[in-house]
């Protein structure tokens, strides 16, 4: 799949506050989203744990992770986010696309709504 990006804001769980909104990159190789965490932070986002996580050129490096509301396209989820490094490309990852109901058009390179969310 070539790039294809979407904007994505970011914020506290209790939804009031400072909000991080960023191009992000969609990539369905990543299971969850990941943001500076500097930006993270200031949008009031905190960390909540560490794990390792494989980056694309197969090393493992180890980060805080958190939880976060997502909101792009019109739909909103909750989901756990990296908090990466300083200057980082933010990610939005596969569970976030998968819990609003929309994929990626490989041939189109776009997002796409599915018509209902499946429960099987």
């Amino acid at each position: 799949m070539g790039l294809t990006h979407v904007t994505v804001r970011m914020s506290r769980l209790a939804g009031k506050g400072r909000v991080y909104e960023a191009d992000c990159l969609v990539d369905t190789g990543a299971l969850h989203c990941l943001a500076p965490g500097d930006r993270l932070r200031a949008a009031g986002i905190k960390p909540e744990g560490k794990a390792v996580y494989e980056l694309a050129n197969g090393e493992p490096v180890e980060y805080e992770y958190g939880f976060a509301r997502v909101e792009f396209m019109g739909s909103m989820t909750v989901a756990q986010v990296i908090f990466g490094p300083s200057g980082v490309e933010p990610i939005l990852g596969v569970v976030a696309l998968e819990n609003t109901g929309i994929m990626v058009d490989p041939a189109r390179q776009t997002l796409k709504r599915l018509p209902a969310i499946p429960l099987k």
